[in-house]
């Protein structure tokens, strides 16, 4: 997002610059709650605006799971690589043409005194495959097909994924919103 602001003069700090920052618990039961309570936490407790989102990967066949559980599919003390085998285990025998699914990014700017300023919301669809493929990315990457390319993201380059990405998305959607706070003058980072 970096390059996408700077023109506009904002300048993205990420929470590892602030020594004070917060550990926000997500506790809400959708993307949108949780980069809610994240954005308005952090921007009340840190005294600025601030950015934050929630993200995973909802898979059509399971209802939508793991969604807002993505990072801990596999129980709190997992890693990419148990996720990755939870899901495989439970698409086992589902056939290709329903193993649909999408990542999902929510994201929410909060100015100091907590108030939602903007969000927005990006989505990248593809399709689950049977086995991991590729080593870049992280998370379900190498499990995560885009169809018009034959390839996951796990073997997709980083200027690929980064245009397709739901990140990538919901930040381009973010964008005019921010555009217009900064025109406005209500923008005081």
């Amino acid at each position: 997002m970096r390059p996408m602001l700077a023109p506009l003069g904002i300048d993205l700090h990420p929470l590892k610059d602030y020594a004070d920052a917060i550990d926000v618990e997500e506790t809400g039961e959708t993307f949108l709650e949780n980069a809610r309570l994240k954005a308005v936490e952090q921007a009340v407790h840190l005294g600025r605006w601030c950015l934050a989102e929630d993200s995973g990967l909802a898979v059509d066949a399971l209802s939508g799971e793991p969604g807002v559980y993505s990072a801990r599919f596999a129980g709190e003390a997992c890693d990419d690589d148990a996720n990755n085998q939870l899901l495989l285990e439970r698409l086992k025998g589902v056939a290709d043409v329903k193993r649909g699914g999408g990542y999902v990014c929510q994201m929410v700017l909060a100015d100091p005194s907590g108030e939602v300023r903007a969000d927005s919301r990006g989505t990248c669809r593809g399709r689950i495959t049977t086995e991991l493929r590729g080593t870049g990315g992280f998370g379900y990457d190498p499990l995560f097909l885009i169809p018009e390319y034959h390839k996951t993201f796990g073997e997709l380059g980083v200027a690929v994924k980064a245009a397709l990405s739901h990140r990538a998305r919901a930040a381009r959607q973010l964008l005019p919103q921010l555009v217009a706070l900064v025109r406005s003058g209500e923008w005081e980072g």
